[in-house]
């Protein structure tokens, strides 16, 4: 009796654990997840193999949606109440598989394909056609090139925004008319910026830029003609746009800090730089490292201003691998080519991006 009392006092009175179910039940659950997660797989094989578009994709989402409702009984008649719970993740679960998971392996799968748009024969499976078309593409070699030029700048705009932070955080006149000037930047859309700037302001013939530089003794002020001066004027409107970002960032670090320290660091004798590198650097290492890690994420994303100001100009030396994937969607509607350029693309991030958390990781607890 006692026994009997001890085991049931270990669960609640309205759990139903999951060795407590019958076998049968269980078996249950497990056939109708297997034979739904079957269902699927067949549904999807069969629409590749007969080259089903997008208004034939219907039998796919109709069996998603079955799949999604077996996988939910199948866990309440498997795992009890612990199925029940896991009900409410579910909804989660299944848009993230229908919006991020699918697309991904279907992009794999368009990528291993001959698929152009304004070709008559549509969609052919290549293998690893495309891939050593893209190894030996200089175009996009060039782009991956300028990619590198264009997250090197970061460290550039990074000293920028620290000096306007430092600034903006001192005691001066106009502080928050300061404050909401540098920030008007941000506030604009990047294509608009281009417009403005790039297409107006830099125009070769009666751009005042173009004016101010002839009165100064430039006479081919050309900005986007010249290759090197090109990707600078690229990295200079991008800088301006997102300059800001990392200022207000780094801005909210400094407001953040104990004033006790500063003030003991003055007591000790510490003149102006010797606080800020032994004292204000090291206390905003981690903000610091945070917004140059969200910014490189955004360069890494640079597309609309190049499109806008240079559509790749001149001769793809601007170019982003973004931009230039664009391009060969858009003018050579190679949408099998196009898609190999952006998974290996995004291989490429998730790597790069990976391997840098863990380095500043690495780097600010070795700082500290």
């Amino acid at each position: 009796m006692a026994d009997q009392t001890s085991t049931a006092s270990q669960w609640p009175a309205d759990a139903v654990p999951s060795d407590l179910i019958p076998p049968g039940r269980k078996r249950l659950g497990r056939g109708l997840m297997a034979a739904a997660t079957l269902g699927l797989l067949a549904t999807i094989v069969i629409e590749l193999f007969y080259k089903a578009d997008a208004d034939t994709w219907r039998p796919a989402v109709y069996a998603y949606v079955l799949w999604g409702v077996a996988i939910g009984a199948g866990q309440v008649l498997t795992r009890g109440e612990d199925g029940q719970r896991a009900l409410f993740l579910l909804p989660a679960l299944l848009f993230t598989i229908a919006m991020v998971i699918f697309p991904t392996l279907f992009g794999f799968y368009i990528a291993l394909t001959d698929w152009n748009l304004s070709s008559f024969s549509g969609r052919k499976f290549n293998g690893l056609d495309n891939f050593w078309q893209m190894l030996a593409d200089p175009y996009y070699r060039n782009a991956l090139f300028n990619m590198v030029l264009y997250v090197l700048a970061v460290s550039v705009e990074y000293v920028i925004a620290f000096g306007l932070a430092l600034l903006l955080n001192a005691q001066i006149r106009a502080r928050k008319f300061f404050r909401v000037v540098f920030l008007m930047p941000l506030m604009l859309s990047p294509v608009a910026v281009s417009w403005m700037i790039g297409k107006s302001l830099m125009e070769y013939r009666f751009g005042p830029a173009a004016t101010l530089a002839r009165h100064l003794g430039w006479e081919n002020p050309a900005f986007f003609s010249d290759p090197i001066i090109a990707r600078i004027s690229i990295m200079i409107l991008d800088a301006w746009t997102f300059i800001p970002f990392m200022m207000i960032m780094l801005l909210a670090g400094l407001q953040a800090m104990s004033r006790e320290v500063l003030e003991a660091a003055r007591v000790d004798g510490a003149n102006a730089w010797q606080t800020f590198w032994q004292v204000t650097f090291p206390l905003m290492l981690p903000v610091s490292v945070t917004a140059v890690i969200l910014r490189i994420i955004f360069k890494l994303k640079l597309a609309d201003i190049i499109i806008t100001v240079t559509s790749g100009g001149p001769g793809g030396a601007t170019d982003s691998v973004s931009s230039f994937i664009y391009r060969e969607y858009r003018d050579r509607s190679n949408v099998g080519y196009g898609t190999m350029l952006a998974m290996a693309y995004l291989v490429i991030i998730v790597v790069f991006v990976t391997w840098l958390l863990k380095f500043a990781n690495r780097f600010v607890r070795n700082v500290n």
